[in-house]
């Protein structure tokens, strides 16, 4: 936009910002930019929309890849296989032993549903993660908050259960006030509540980050001074950069939740505190 003769900088920002919003530009960026639009009512918008999608193509690619199995795998065949490999021994046998085994499906489901949805986020013409917004992160720890204490309960009673994971054992009793609502904290509800803030919070920092660099280039490029202009560039470089970094946080963070998951799990299981 030229400059103005005779206006203060205060002045240019303001009549900048009445072109702006005289134009039905949608400037400055708000929190709301991060919620997309309802497509048809309040029940569809398009984070469910992208839920179903990695949903349909989770359940494809695996019954695609393993519709004939062969003795000498396909590349689809051993790509499924490298997956569950990869969760049944890295996450379920390592944190949970042999009894990890009967949860390896369960895990590598929720292994690949949250990759692929925080893999949304890079992806183009969606852009977001579903998991950036905190309802799905809630439920998938909810999911994990209820498996790990129906089991425990359902293994050892719950008057068992309960104590062992309250009382710590070797303990003088005088500790156990300080001690027990401590574990009661730890196990109840700062689990279910950090595995569900760790994924949203990741998820919402890395789209965000991409937002700044990607919209901050586009400001700069639209400067009067080609200095400025200039600066651009590095400004979609970086968003270029973050999209690749974010292909790696989006994995990990799929690797770290269900991992938790299973520790969490593994603890009910265990005959000892």
């Amino acid at each position: 936009m030229p400059a103005r003769a005779g206006l203060s900088s205060a002045e240019e920002d303001t009549v900048s910002r009445e072109l702006v919003a005289a134009e039905g530009l949608p400037w400055p960026p708000s929190v709301g930019d991060f919620y997309p639009p309802e497509l048809a009512g309040p029940w569809v918008t398009k984070f469910g929309i992208m839920v179903w999608l990695a949903v349909a193509l989770i359940i494809i690619f695996f019954m695609a890849t393993y519709r004939n199995p062969k003795l000498v795998p396909t590349k689809g065949q051993w790509m499924a296989e490298s997956v569950y490999g990869l969760v049944r021994d890295n996450i379920a046998r390592e944190q949970m032993g042999k009894d990890g085994i009967r949860f390896a499906p369960y895990f590598t489901v929720l292994f690949c549903y949250i990759a692929v949805t925080n893999l949304f986020g890079i992806t183009p013409f969606l852009q977001i993660s579903p998991n950036s917004h905190i309802a799905f992160p809630i439920v998938l720890a909810a999911i994990t908050y209820i498996m790990y204490i129906y089991i425990g309960v359902r293994k050892h009673g719950l008057g068992r259960y309960l104590k062992q994971s309250l009382i710590l054992p070797g303990i003088p009793w005088p500790m156990h006030f300080l001690l027990i609502p401590i574990e009661f904290l730890q196990t109840f509800i700062n689990r279910p509540v950090t595995l569900a803030v760790r994924l949203f919070a990741n998820m919402f920092a890395g789209h965000l980050i991409l937002l700044v660099f990607t919209v901050g280039g586009f400001v700069l490029l639209a400067s009067d001074n080609i200095l400025i202009q200039s600066t651009s560039v590095f400004a979609f470089l970086m968003a270029i950069l973050m999209a690749f970094f974010e292909v790696l946080v989006a994995l990990l963070q799929a690797y770290v939740f269900v991992t938790l998951s299973a520790n969490y799990i593994g603890s009910s299981l265990a005959d000892e505190h």
